[in-house]
């Protein structure tokens, strides 16, 4: 086995790291509320306070998951997530949108911008938790998938 195959097959066989998440939200409140709610997550959170900040912490560094607020100055949610899907380094990420936004017309936008699940404020421990929980676990197993992939296609080259 060459030395790219076995790395390769290391890395499929990956440990898993401690997630990092981003949350979005222009309320501090809300911002260290979702942030303690976490804390019994094996994660690391990273704050932005709008959807500016949140696409140049993106840029920087990719999170495994974003919580990310709707309704906020600057640039909404739908715009956030929007930019986030249409780039192909992060089309990957998933999204939960945090929103007090009921109305059907709302979801139908938050789906069209790309999200991949939603929350509604006020925020349940329990909910947020367990929708977080299984983001991650696709997110990993998704991840994984690929990495495995790129291996077996090694392996098919250096069986020719």
């Amino acid at each position: 086995m060459t030395k790219t195959a076995a790395k390769l097959k290391k890395d499929v066989g990956q440990e898993q790291k401690a997630a990092t998440i981003l949350i979005v939200d222009d309320n501090e409140q809300n911002l260290e509320l979702l942030s303690a709610y976490l804390e019994d997550l094996a994660c690391n959170t990273i704050p932005a306070k709008d959807g500016l900040e949140a696409l140049e912490i993106v840029k920087k560094t990719i999170p495994d998951l974003i919580l990310l607020d709707v309704m906020m100055p600057k640039m909404s949610g739908f715009e956030v997530c929007r930019r986030i899907k249409g780039n192909p380094a992060t089309a990957a990420v998933p999204i939960i949108m945090v929103t007090a936004l009921s109305e059907i017309g709302d979801i139908e936008r938050a789906i069209d911008s790309g999200t991949d699940d939603f929350l509604s404020k006020p925020i349940n421990k329990l909910e947020l938790i367990t929708r977080v929980k299984t983001m991650l676990k696709l997110k990993h197993l998704t991840d994984q998938l690929e990495r495995t992939l790129v291996y077996l296609s090694e392996i098919e080259k250096h069986a020719k």
